[in-house]
């Protein structure tokens, strides 16, 4: 089955090579050709210029682009192209308006889509350890799962289209409020004067324990912030977070609270720091105490 496969990026490129790898038959398009060809050099796939080229004949498509217009355009760019009843798998993390809207037109053209966002980060996608979040026919996944595979550690069905974006703003939600708690730890460990790696030590054993904490204290007390996944990405993220809550009635009052706190992280020039650079606001304000 051949595999198109869009946006080779800093998730996608990895993504894409252990399709390689696992010996299908991948053919990449970038938006930045350089980037594309780069990545086929790297890793022995085709790259071309154009969506259409990577989807002519494909049985899978695979995207992870940048927001939702870049979803569409892309999805709408491959259609034509695409092989009857091909699978489109959308990694990008966007609305799940977007996704519906996606599903239907799909299905209206004899294709399905299923959005997949992931969760583990550049390092996740890198040692082929990302957990995929699904929504969408449960069926069209199920035949294109064993391919996905080639780069995760767990794929979970949530439910009808949307479901899979929807599950990943839980993930959000609950990295914002983690990484900030994580934030204010350091902070205050730093200024009553303990040996912050002491006091790791003492409290990653117990109930304070979580992936966050065990990656990132220490990097966090050193002021080391280049790990990946944006604050640009975050606020993005979360904006659509706080879209959605707007419309069910969710009451998230931390995690816009967080969210104001990236924007403070930006403004200090931030923007391409890791999310657990919310520890260099506190680190600011205590230096301008």
């Amino acid at each position: 089955m051949k595999t198109g496969f869009a946006g080779l990026g800093v998730m996608g490129g990895p993504m894409a090579r252990h399709l390689v790898t696992a010996g299908h038959a991948v053919v990449g398009y970038n938006r930045s050709p350089d980037k594309a060809r780069a990545w086929a050099e790297a890793t022995g796939g085709t790259f071309v210029a154009t969506v259409a080229e990577a989807a002519a004949g494909a049985g899978l498509f695979v995207l992870c682009v940048g927001n939702d217009d870049d979803v569409r355009q892309v999805v709408i760019e491959a259609l034509p192209h695409l092989a009857p009843g091909a699978v489109i798998v959308d990694h990008t993390t966007t609305s799940a308006k977007v996704a519906r809207e996606m599903a239907d037109l799909t299905t209206g053209q004899g294709a399905f889509f299923i959005d997949a966002p992931v969760s583990g980060g550049q390092a996740g996608a890198e040692n082929g350890q990302l957990s995929v979040m699904a929504g969408g026919d449960a069926d069209a996944l199920s035949r294109v799962e064993p391919a996905l595979m080639s780069y995760s550690k767990a794929i979970k069905h949530m439910g009808p289209s949307g479901a899979g974006q929807l599950t990943k703003m839980v993930n959000q939600i609950c990295i914002a409020g983690v990484v900030q708690g994580l934030a204010e730890a350091v902070h205050f460990a730093e200024q009553a004067g303990l040996d912050t790696d002491a006091v790791y030590d003492a409290v990653s054993k117990g109930a304070a324990q979580s992936w966050q904490m065990d990656n990132r204290w220490k990097t966090m007390a050193k002021g080391e912030f280049d790990f990946g996944f944006a604050v640009d990405w975050m606020r993005k993220d979360l904006g659509l977070v706080l879209d959605e809550a707007r419309a069910n009635g969710s009451h998230l009052a931390l995690t816009a609270l967080v969210d104001q706190f990236y924007s403070e992280v930006q403004a200090l020039g931030g923007a391409r720091w890791d999310t657990s650079s919310l520890a260099a606001r506190l680190q600011d304000r205590a230096r301008k105490a």
